[in-house]
């Protein structure tokens, strides 16, 4: 059963930075659009960032441009969030996501993808 697991959250203190992963069982990654979400307290779920399958485009949601990083280890099957210069905003809890539909490249779009991570919690403090 395919199954996501995010890790590498924690608390970091503002303008630290993190690097999420997230694993995947029964899938290999590089054959699918993989995204990045997040949830605060109160708040509805956003898109962060999306890898398009096989070198596809990546995209970034304008409130972490220039400081989020996504990128894939094929031969780990490993999809990373690197975050850098964090905020207090980007307190979350993360989630991975997977689209196994095939499109011509990822969308920051969350109905678009099927499968979901437990998630893993960012809390910035200020």
């Amino acid at each position: 059963q395919l199954q996501l697991v995010e890790s590498g959250g924690g608390l970091v203190q503002s303008g630290g930075s993190l690097r999420l992963s997230c694993t995947a069982s029964e899938l290999a990654l590089k054959d699918y659009d993989i995204g990045w979400f997040r949830q605060a307290p109160g708040k509805e779920r956003e898109a962060v960032s999306c890898i398009s399958a096989l070198g596809g485009p990546r995209k970034y949601a304008d409130s972490v441009k220039g400081r989020f990083t996504i990128s894939r280890d094929t031969a780990k099957n490993t999809l990373y969030l690197q975050m850098d210069n964090l905020e207090p905003e980007d307190t979350a809890v993360y989630y991975c996501a997977v689209d196994v539909t095939f499109q011509t490249q990822c969308v920051l779009v969350g109905p678009a993808y099927e499968y979901w991570g437990q998630g893993t919690q960012v809390t910035v403090s200020s």
